[in-house]
């Protein structure tokens, strides 16, 4: 068990480098235009890089970074506010809204239907930034409420 945390705060510590996230935010187009031209290799080389960004760039130096705090939000709220997927409450209805959103923006890319596939895929991106903001404001709102409660136990 111990060998499992210790990766787990290496996972979360790296991924939590604003490069992994913003990066991050490119695949899903990456992977619709891959839907749309038909490139195969171009969908399996995102989702390849999906996996792997976590662990691709150091830790960052502070938690300063918007899309780090985006990081350190989902992991709080994933671990501390530990959910059913179709829980409808906010935010977390944003998540289930985007499940539609991005099942329409691949079919849209799949039957090559353009103003379909970017209009989908902006209100996917909208819903994930969306959610990923309301994360952040909750996270920074009870980080002010309990300071150091947050904060890494690896630094």
């Amino acid at each position: 068990m111990e060998r499992s945390n210790e990766f787990s705060e290496l996972f979360w510590n790296r991924h939590s480098n604003p490069k992994s996230g913003w990066s991050r935010t490119l695949v899903f187009p990456v992977l619709l235009y891959a839907m749309y031209q038909r490139r195969w290799r171009v969908a399996v080389a995102a989702v390849v890089f999906t996996v792997i960004n976590p662990v691709l760039f150091a830790p960052p130096a502070d938690n300063e970074a918007w899309m780090t705090r985006v990081v350190l939000a989902e992991r709080w709220w994933t671990t501390e506010h530990a959910q059913p997927i179709f829980d409808l409450s906010y935010p977390n209805v944003l998540n289930v809204l985007n499940i539609p959103a991005a099942g329409y923006a691949f079919v849209a890319a799949y039957r090559q239907r353009p103003r379909a596939t970017v209009l989908a895929g902006i209100v996917s991106m909208a819903l994930k930034l969306w959610y990923v903001a309301a994360l952040v404001r909750r996270y920074d709102a009870e980080k002010t409420l309990s300071p150091g409660c947050l904060e890494r136990s690896s630094r």
